[in-house]
């Protein structure tokens, strides 16, 4: 996801199909075809990254047309209604596609796979007949099996259970990398149950891969090129898998370990939960140089009342108290969130102390949306739904707030000389795109040579979305 967390303060979700295939093939062009279009949050990022790297070993090239594709992939979201009924328009178009290459005598085997395939299972194809795969988020290491008992068979699959061997285990070695940055999902699933999520019930319990298992697939990122790694996980600092040393590592163990991978500049992680920000974890923010001094941890409301309904595990104070903990530990840090507007029975003020928590803590960036309810949650049988003019007044002027306080820290930057990876090319020529620690993304004049080094900028300006800068000799 190129924007990741910076700039997103809109009601949709994190960039609804936020990656376009690249085009780029790992197999010959006179093999099979794959489109893969990516909804929702970073972890479906690396997902889909995954299920190509799969189909790869079976021969299949990505394309950027659908029209050519033979396989056409829909990884998709379900964390509100709208991402969900994205996927089907997504279909109805397929359709026309489907039937054309059919008339031209090309067949074209359709996937959803992600978390509205495990949501909604066999419901999608009696929605869009045209699919003739469903695949949940757990499963998909088995496309290619399941592709071909699709083929062979000649009707609809639909597989979403959970099963019993490790999906990691089954995937094919990282194929390299395309850029400088890269996902690793570390831990998947959760345990907290917050009543508005539908995360335990699409991506099951919480599940942490071996230190050993990451590590192995970071050193061959970094040997492809990679030099800044973000660990994944639904819930990321819960994380708890088998250490080296035959004990259960936390994800402060885990980020030691991996900085000490030579060639690795940069790790970051997301998302967290308050309840699992550990004492260790906000000690390595503080001690571990190669950690960013960026953190996205999302308290959803300001109002304990709500807060409890959503059983989110914490109060208001107990997540400010949280983040002055951690900024003592790290001065420089930079600090995004996640916040639900309109909650069913939230009150104007309740929605002011929501606004007073932005008014205390001040954040760089922020994901802000108006209750969806989905199927199944908890939260979709409460009575006291808010109207929808209510929730967008409030999402609007949470959003100004919020625009606000991104404006200000970016301001903060102008003058810094901030150390910046420099990523892909910019728009201009003679201009590469980059990173600054806080996750902005910063254009500079430089020689391509410089694609993959952390270099000195001093910023000179800002804008809605980025910074702008001049490199400083080193």
């Amino acid at each position: 996801m190129d924007d990741r967390l910076t700039t997103q303060t809109r009601e949709a979700e994190p960039d609804e199909a936020i990656i376009s295939p690249s085009g780029v093939a790992r197999s010959p062009a006179t093999g099979p075809k794959v489109y893969v279009r990516t909804f929702g949050c970073q972890m479906n990022v690396y997902d889909s990254e995954r299920m190509t790297e799969a189909l790869s070993a079976h021969g299949y090239a990505e394309t950027g047309a659908v029209e050519d594709a033979d396989l056409v992939i829909l990884n998709t979201c379900h964390i509100r209604e709208k991402a969900a009924e994205k996927v089907y328009s997504d279909l109805g178009r397929i359709r026309q596609v489907k039937g054309a290459r059919a008339a031209s005598g090309s067949d074209t085997v359709v996937a959803v796979v992600g978390c509205v395939a495990q949501a909604e299972g066999s419901e999608i194809v009696r929605r869009a007949p045209v699919v003739d795969l469903v695949v949940g988020p757990q499963s998909y290491h088995r496309l290619p099996e399941l592709i071909a008992r699709t083929r062979s068979e000649n009707r609809s699959l639909v597989e979403t259970e959970f099963p019993e061997e490790e999906k990691f285990a089954r995937l094919p070695q990282r194929a390299p990398s395309r850029g400088v940055t890269a996902f690793l999902t570390v831990q998947e699933g959760c345990d907290k149950f917050c009543t508005f999520c539908v995360v335990p019930y699409t991506r099951g319990m919480e599940y942490s891969r071996s230190v050993a298992d990451i590590e192995h697939e970071a050193r061959a990122l970094v040997a492809g090129g990679v030099r800044e790694v973000t660990l994944l996980g639904q819930n990321v600092n819960g994380y708890h898998g088998a250490g080296p040393e035959g004990r259960s590592y936390s994800l402060a163990d885990l980020i030691r370990h991996l900085a000490q991978i030579d060639g690795l500049e940069r790790l970051r992680y997301t998302t967290s939960h308050p309840r699992d920000m550990s004492d260790d974890l906000i000690a390595a923010h503080g001690t571990e140089k190669k950690l960013m001094p960026y953190l996205h941890l999302p308290f959803q409301s300001g109002a304990d009342r709500i807060l409890a309904a959503m059983n989110r595990k914490h109060t208001a104070r107990e997540y400010i108290d949280l983040v002055g903990r951690i900024r003592a530990a790290q001065p420089e840090l930079a600090l995004s969130t996640d916040v639900i507007v309109g909650f069913p029975g939230e009150t104007e003020a309740e929605f002011a102390d929501t606004l007073s928590v932005f008014a205390e803590v001040g954040f760089a960036a922020a994901y802000s949306f108006k209750y969806s309810p989905r199927p199944g949650t908890p939260a979709e049988k409460l009575s006291d739904q808010i109207p929808d003019e209510v929730k967008a007044d409030r999402l609007a002027r949470l959003q100004s707030v919020i625009e606000r306080q991104q404006a200000l820290f970016s301001q903060r930057c102008v003058g810094r000389a901030l150390p910046v990876l420099f990523e892909k090319p910019g728009r201009r020529p003679g201009q590469l795109i980059g990173r600054s620690p806080y996750l902005q993304s910063v254009h500079a004049k430089a020689p391509a040579g410089m694609l993959g080094r952390v270099v000195p900028v001093e910023i000179s300006a800002f804008g809605p979305n980025s910074l702008a800068g001049v490199i400083r000799p080193e």
